[in-house]
């Protein structure tokens, strides 16, 4: 059996990181929420939960996700694959079996839960996001050939590959830096569809005009900057 872990990147998300962490599949190993600066009960919420709980103190995805890689670096064993989820329930913790089988059954390096439309709750994305996720997926496919339709946050990666990729950015641009950088080694990909729903609260990124425009343009630097390389 595959030891997989979960990161769960967490700012504010005291009203739902209990039912992600709860909806889970129990063949996880280890549920790492990391807690990014929030100022509600998402720490105590996470904990009372079964989950391991970080603190980093430093706004951003970015910063959340390799807090977790961190961690899971000093553990004395290793896990064989890295989950990546938000903690907003959104995404459909059950269907992580789904996301990660087509690394157990087809050695495949890295798999995005994709949020295709006729699985997608009405109103779960912002038009923001439905074009953002549009145009940077168009400029992969235009620049580097790629199939990606979404750059959805509920992904899986094999672990020794995600070490490979050497990721750094920050905040916005994680998810397109760590497809790109899938694309530039070569690895392996696929996507499956996932449903999506409404997230409880409010978005800290498509949520806000700053957030929204910050996203694009952190995705849309990381994207030029591979283009030119």
């Amino acid at each position: 059996m595959a030891n997989i872990n979960v990161i769960i990147p967490a700012f504010n998300e005291a009203d739902s990181i209990s039912k992600v962490i709860n909806e889970l599949p129990t063949t996880v190993s280890k549920i790492i929420v990391v807690n990014n600066n929030s100022t509600d009960n998402t720490e105590q919420n996470a904990e009372n939960a079964g989950a391991t709980v970080l603190t980093e103190n430093r706004k951003g995805y970015g910063y959340a996700c390799l807090k977790g890689l961190d961690f899971v670096a000093k553990q004395s064993k290793a896990p064989d694959i890295i989950v990546f989820i938000d903690g907003d329930y959104s995404d459909y913790p059950e269907e992580l079996e789904k996301v990660v089988a087509p690394i157990i059954e087809k050695d495949i390096d890295f798999v995005v839960g994709a949020r295709t439309k006729y699985l997608r709750e009405e109103g779960s994305m912002t038009p923001q996001q439905v074009f953002g996720n549009w145009l940077a997926t168009f400029l992969m496919r235009l620049f580097f050939g790629a199939k990606f339709t979404d750059l959805g946050p509920f992904r899986a990666i094999k672990y020794e590959k995600l070490k490979e990729l050497e990721m750094e950015d920050k905040t916005y641009g994680w998810t397109v830096e760590m497809q790109l950088k899938v694309l530039r080694k070569k690895m392996t990909y696929t996507e499956v569809p996932v449903r999506y729903k409404k997230r409880i609260g409010v978005s800290k990124v498509s949520g806000t005009v700053k957030g929204s425009i910050f996203a694009g343009i952190k995705i849309l630097a990381w994207i030029f900057k591979y283009s030119l390389k």
